[in-house]
């Protein structure tokens, strides 16, 4: 999923890009481990009432989550056969708060600013003859599919408990790699045929 950049100036855009994805990195850490559902529900309350706060146009945003309601309901009658609804829901409102959470960065940085903060973290690939601009824009893309990201985590941890009756884990790494390979294998086709791959950097 990939929001719509909001054209409309809003609290949200005047904070600097740095910041925003400093702060969206820091939740998705402390948010991934919990599994107490009044935590994740807050969490979700917390997103709702970001989105409220910056006016109509990103309220409607919320009908970006509508491609993503068949693997909720997936997750939520997986957990409910097995007879832990509660985790069901735990999942659902991490899921959801984190999609949010993300689309809300995307939705109020333009790429160029994502870009810029990114980018001087990689200024020592310079020294080995990488391309910092190159790498900035491919972390740029994959924050803007962090909510993707997320959702096919779940999806494989869940197909592996349903297999093995246990949580993932490590194992769930290997498949997930190759899935995420996959999409930016897609994603980098799609940016070259539209130009935007820069060329001073291709081999």
């Amino acid at each position: 999923m990939i929001s719509l950049y909001l054209p409309e100036r809003t609290w949200l855009h005047a904070v600097p890009a740095g910041w925003k994805l400093l702060a969206l990195a820091l939740i998705s850490l402390v948010a991934a481990p919990l599994n107490s559902l009044p935590v994740m529900a807050g969490l979700l309350l917390a997103a709702l009432v970001l989105y409220a706060s910056l006016g109509k146009a990103a309220l409607k945003q919320i009908a970006l989550l509508r491609p993503l309601w068949p693997l909720f309901l997936i997750l939520l009658a997986f957990h409910w056969w097995n007879g832990d609804i509660t985790a069901g829901l735990v999942v659902l409102a991490r899921i959801l708060a984190m999609v949010l959470l993300a689309n809300a960065v995307t939705m109020t940085t333009r790429m160029d600013a994502m870009m810029d903060a990114v980018e001087p973290l990689l200024a020592p690939l310079r020294l080995f003859g990488g391309s910092p601009r190159a790498v900035a824009l491919a972390v740029a893309m994959m924050i803007r599919f962090v909510p993707l990201l997320f959702a096919l985590w779940e999806a494989l941890n869940d197909s592996w408990r349903a297999r093995t009756g246990k949580r993932g884990g490590w194992r769930l790494l290997a498949p997930f790699c190759i899935q995420t390979l996959r999409l930016s294998h897609h994603t980098a086709e799609a940016l070259a045929a539209r130009g935007g791959a820069p060329r001073g950097d291709r081999r």
